[in-house]
């Protein structure tokens, strides 16, 4: 049998306010903006593709993090109509978005690339230098307004991986203006396109992949299905456990349902209010719908559901 385990917020983040969140994202994303803007003029002015490739790099990240935004505004809604979780995975959307929007840019950029490195422009290098620079400033600073809002968000960590992502890209660019600087190798500032692409197109497959499992309510990474089972089984008053599934409906909101069968002359409402409180404690499962019945199929609660 498997032995149960607690489950942490990933990466060691401590679970913040929803207003705090927004002021930090907020500062990260006029940043950003404001950098792009510039990067930009500079890119075509030193007809620098590594520059160019930087600032649409930093335009899905100024994406995600309004994406992020907007699904914070959705997310908060009460339930109400049809929608009995409200807008809860509106945040897993936006990610999903986010994502596709990262692996298409970084195919356009990897063309691009490659085309430079058989016939490369002049570059200037001291403008890619300076600006590279910069550009890793403006990075650090908006790691850290993100390092400071609740990670356990799959859309607050996806723009945080993109900037964190951003920040080694500037390092390669760092690294191919003083190249260019120095020597009249120009095919470093391709070189350096690639090595941003690289990042791009793992960022996206990452946030594609996550947000996928949880549309298609895969069980949350590190969670295994088999040993919650022998575990619930293990549980005082419980005979048998079948058709357990668990999944999330958004991140950090994980549920599961179960049948459970109930040994003779066991209340099965305190059955239940034991396995779900062992759930939550244990494996951070908050939601459990569970349905309860006595093996034998009679005393107790009379063989009727409980939930």
């Amino acid at each position: 049998m498997g032995h149960p385990h607690a489950v942490h917020a990933p990466h060691g983040a401590a679970p913040g306010s929803p207003p705090a969140d927004r002021r930090y994202l907020l500062g990260a994303l006029a940043l950003i903006l404001a950098f792009m803007v510039g990067e930009v003029v500079v890119g075509l002015v030193a007809d620098s593709l590594v520059l160019l490739s930087d600032a649409a790099h930093m335009l899905t990240d100024a994406g995600s993090i309004g994406l992020a935004l907007v699904a914070m505004r959705l997310a908060a809604r009460p339930p109400r109509g049809g929608y009995t979780y409200g807008l809860r995975r509106a945040e897993i959307l936006s990610a999903q978005a986010n994502g596709l929007t990262l692996v298409l840019l970084g195919a356009w950029l990897a063309y691009e690339a490659i085309h430079r490195l058989l016939e490369p422009p002049d570059v200037t290098g001291p403008l890619v230098l300076a600006t590279a620079l910069v550009g890793v400033g403006v990075n650090l600073a908006a790691t850290w307004l993100l390092s400071r809002a609740n990670r356990t968000s799959l859309n607050v960590e996806g723009a945080f991986q993109h900037i964190l992502n951003d920040l080694y890209a500037f390092i390669a660019t760092v690294a191919a203006g003083v190249v260019m600087t120095w020597t009249p190798f120009a095919r470093a500032d391709s070189i350096a396109s690639l090595v941003v692409v690289v990042l791009m197109l793992k960022a996206g497959v990452s946030l594609i992949r996550q947000s996928g499992r949880v549309l298609l309510e895969a069980a949350p990474e590190g969670l295994d299905l088999a040993e919650i089972d022998d575990a619930v089984l293990a549980r005082a008053g419980v005979a048998e456990v079948h058709d357990l599934h668990v999944w999330e409906i958004t991140s950090g909101m994980t549920a599961a349902s179960a049948h459970v069968l109930v040994s003779p002359g066991q209340d099965c409402h305190v059955i239940g209010r034991d396995v779900r409180r062992f759930l939550a404690e244990t494996y951070g499962i908050e939601h459990a719908t569970l349905q309860l019945d006595h093996q034998d199929g009679a005393g107790g609660c009379g063989g009727a559901h409980c939930s």
